[in-house]
């Protein structure tokens, strides 16, 4: 499944020499765009198999390696947390096809509807930001009674909260 509007996916096809060699974790995390503590985190947490180990010990990914990443990589760009995004990249790289395609709708359908909630959260506060706003402008603030808030702003914000 090439990506659209992006590199071909590497495939490791013989005479391919530029997708089939093998790179170390530095040069990875810069093709990729992220630090190699982010693959050795995710290494470490089991969200990718230990890649093989050059004669020198260091870390050794080849292209499969790479599609991997990139796409759990992606899926995270996208929002998807962390665990969904590594088992979808797992399915994929193992080629369970039918799984991903059937588990991947039903969760953008779920981070989807996770945004328009948060966007609702957002526009509540930002209204009640701008109430405040509002009165904190006011050239003589209402002062609250002696057992409420310690002074206007107070009592203001307080309010504002209460909405």
């Amino acid at each position: 499944m090439p990506s659209i509007g992006r590199r071909s996916l590497g495939v490791d096809l013989p005479g391919n020499r530029r997708e089939s060699r093998r790179v170390q974790i530095g040069e990875l995390a810069r093709e990729l765009g992220v630090s190699a503590d982010t693959l050795r985190f995710y290494e470490r947490n089991g969200l990718l198999p230990r890649p093989e180990r050059g004669e020198n010990g260091y870390r050794s990914y080849g292209a499969a390696d790479r599609e991997r990443i990139r796409l759990l990589l992606d899926l995270r760009r996208l929002d998807v947390p962390l665990v969904e995004a590594a088992s979808l990249a797992a399915w994929c790289q193992s080629g369970h096809c039918a799984e991903t395609s059937d588990a991947l709708p039903q969760l953008i359908r779920a981070r989807r509807e996770a945004i328009r909630q948060r966007i609702a959260g957002l526009e509540l506060l930002d209204r009640r930001l701008a109430a405040l706003e509002e009165h904190l402008s006011l050239t003589e603030l209402p002062m609250a009674g002696s057992s409420g808030p310690c002074c206007a702003t107070a009592a203001a914000v307080e309010a504002a909260v209460s909405r």
